[in-house]
């Protein structure tokens, strides 16, 4: 099969590679807003470089992978709709949620395929968490804990146009949460900081948040946040039942030092960043979708469970600047007929 990837930046760059290698994949064509950088990474993988986002359409192409600037995705994800080509495209599909309802009416009325990129629904860690809560193991689930920490802070620059802490990070937790458990929010509660660089307050973001989520079978769920953890990139979820607790992330590089006399040394090698920690899980993604586009299996994040997770930050926006809980029936998008 042949495949457009639009957008050859870092992460691009990465899936591409992965696609470059799968033995199902005959040929790519890449094309990004710096021509230049999409005719060097076809160079460097023998691939096709084209002169714009037109070319992915016309030079005919079964499958589109969407890795462009976020506010592009909404778009391209409605072309490729109508075109009849399966999409995956990196979160989010849209910062609002207007955008991202109307792209997904687009792909609905289309009957094509949308694969969202939630790297953590691969990651081994996350799906032995899963097996452990459905099999059984943990008896019934009463408390999750979940951490996201960056090392160090995105630049100024990009800020502005992250969507924030909720939207641009913890929404990696909200969607797995969901996934985890196969239960919905019902509310939250969310209160931030932006007490460290200057820039976090001048960009209108936080550097530092913490959730408390209610789900809908009673289990209770805290989501913290950080872009600024120095000690190393540090992503965790700890899972508590009535029989027996786990914890997701724990490994001999994870950023942190025990107190205790006899508890671990602290990590040699930390984790430095996302697409280290999470290397083997966004190649897993990107092979899945090929199997996907090829009708093999089906779709295992489609674009109604992002919809779910910008929810969840929606309200965690809402909770934050009106200092209250925020039920998820207070925003839009709930009732999937919505999209009709």
């Amino acid at each position: 099969m042949r495949i457009g990837v639009i957008g050859t930046g870092r992460i691009g760059a990465i899936h591409a590679n992965t696609l470059s290698r799968n033995r199902e994949v005959g040929s790519l064509i890449l094309t990004d807003v710096n021509p230049a950088r999409a005719q060097e990474l076809a160079n460097r993988l023998g691939e096709t470089a084209a002169p714009g986002v037109d070319e992915i359409f016309t030079w005919g192409v079964d499958a589109v992978v969407i890795t462009a600037t976020t506010s592009a995705h909404a778009e391209l994800i409605g072309r490729a709709a109508r075109s009849g080509l399966p999409v995956f495209c990196e979160q989010p599909i849209s910062l609002d949620l207007p955008n991202t309802l109307h792209a997904l009416a687009e792909v609905e009325a289309a009957g094509t395929i949308l694969q969202m990129g939630y790297q953590r629904r691969f990651d081994a860690g996350y799906t032995g968490a899963r097996e452990a809560i459905f099999s059984g193991r943990l008896g019934r689930l009463h408390t999750i804990r979940a951490v996201t920490s960056d090392q160090s802070p995105p630049s100024a620059s990009w800020l502005p146009q992250s969507g924030g802490l909720y939207r641009d990070a913890l929404i990696h937790d909200f969607d797995v949460l969901r996934w985890l458990t196969g239960r919905e929010v019902v509310d939250v509660y969310a209160t931030g900081s932006d007490a460290g660089p200057a820039m976090f307050r001048e960009a209108g973001d936080i550097d530092t948040a913490a959730v408390v989520l209610t789900l809908d079978d009673g289990t209770l769920a805290t989501a913290t946040a950080t872009r600024l953890n120095g000690a190393g990139y540090d992503v965790r979820m700890e899972l508590a039942g009535e029989l027996d607790q786990i914890v997701v992330g724990l490994d001999d590089r994870t950023p942190i030092a025990s107190t205790e006399p006899t508890g671990p040394p602290a990590a040699d090698r930390p984790w430095t960043g996302f697409l280290e920690r999470f290397k083997p899980a966004y190649e897993a993604e990107l092979c899945a979708f090929v199997e996907v586009a090829r009708g093999e299996i089906a779709n295992p994040c489609d674009g109604r469970e992002a919809l779910q997770a910008l929810r969840i930050a929606e309200a965690c926006e809402v909770s934050r600047r009106e200092r209250r809980a925020v039920a998820l029936a207070e925003i839009p998008g709930g009732v999937m007929s919505t999209l009709r």
